[in-house]
């Protein structure tokens, strides 16, 4: 299996945080918890990127066959586009953590309210709530964009 099919999905391998009752939201053991979700991301995609340089530099092979040789080219070039769109992804990390250090993290930059814990852990770098991330995509949707 080729290095790129690897979607950069957010990890799975954490333990979903439970709140404990009246426990304010994104205190510090809730800023914690996706400080490390985040970090361990970060580790995967960085893994990936240097499993891609390995890889590309184990099978550059200089085919006689165009047909072999464009087949291994287009490979390399899905791989790149997978490494730019990861570390696009690995810039919205960094970014996310830096709000993480601010404890300016988990509310919605449109309308201020809580995100939430599992919006949160199922996409750690979300910065609006579901409503105003629906109303973002009807948006875009409309304006064809």
């Amino acid at each position: 299996m080729p290095v790129a099919d690897k979607k950069a999905e957010a990890p799975k391998k954490f333990t979903p945080y439970e709140s404990a009752a009246g426990e304010e939201y994104m205190n510090e053991q809730q800023l914690e918890h996706f400080r490390q979700i985040l970090l361990g991301w970060k580790q995967e995609l960085m893994e990936e990127v240097d499993r891609t340089v390995r890889h590309l530099q184990e099978e550059a092979n200089n085919y006689a066959d165009p047909a072999d040789r464009a087949t291994q080219e287009e490979g390399f070039s899905l791989e790149l586009r997978t490494r730019d769109r990861e570390r696009k992804l690995l810039k919205k990390i960094n970014e996310t953590l830096e709000k993480i250090d601010e404890e300016d993290y988990g509310f919605c930059e449109a309308c201020g309210v809580e995100i939430g814990i599992r919006r949160l852990e199922a996409r750690p770098t979300a910065t609006l709530c579901v409503d105003c991330k629906t109303l973002a995509e009807l948006k875009e949707k409309q304006l064809g964009g």
